[in-house]
């Protein structure tokens, strides 16, 4: 009888707890307009190492340009890329081929939001 109990207390929690971390969907490129500067990254989120980042993104008409980027001692900007809403998730191509990044907006309001790369890595956000 107490491992039933446990089993469906430890069920009610892992349903709580996903509940708890859903995914925004979005609707339309128009939720990403504006000037958004990377203050951090992670590989996981349980990560205790995060990398300081410098790097703003300004999406703007359906274009997302990433400036500021730091290279070897100095800085660059990448030219503006298309981005896309697909199946609720961002869609930015890659400079110079028909590739796409695909990120999952894990959390967004007004003056924040958490992105996670196709392959777990996320980026800490805030608005300017």
């Amino acid at each position: 009888m107490k491992q039933l109990k446990l089993a469906a207390v430890l069920l009610g929690l892992s349903l709580f707890g996903s509940a708890v971390y859903a995914d925004v969907t979005l609707q339309s490129t128009a939720e990403m307009e504006g000037t958004w500067k990377l203050q951090t990254s992670k590989n996981t989120l349980t990560d205790k190492a995060p990398v300081t980042r410098e790097d703003t993104w300004i999406f703007k008409d359906g274009k997302v340009t990433i400036v500021h980027i730091p290279r070897e001692g100095k800085y660059y900007d990448q030219p503006p890329v298309s981005y896309e809403i697909e199946e609720g998730k961002l869609k930015i191509a890659l400079v110079g081929n028909n590739r796409f990044d695909v990120f999952t907006v894990v959390e967004k309001d007004d003056k924040n939001m958490t992105l996670k790369g196709k392959y777990g890595g996320y980026y800490f956000f805030d608005k300017k």
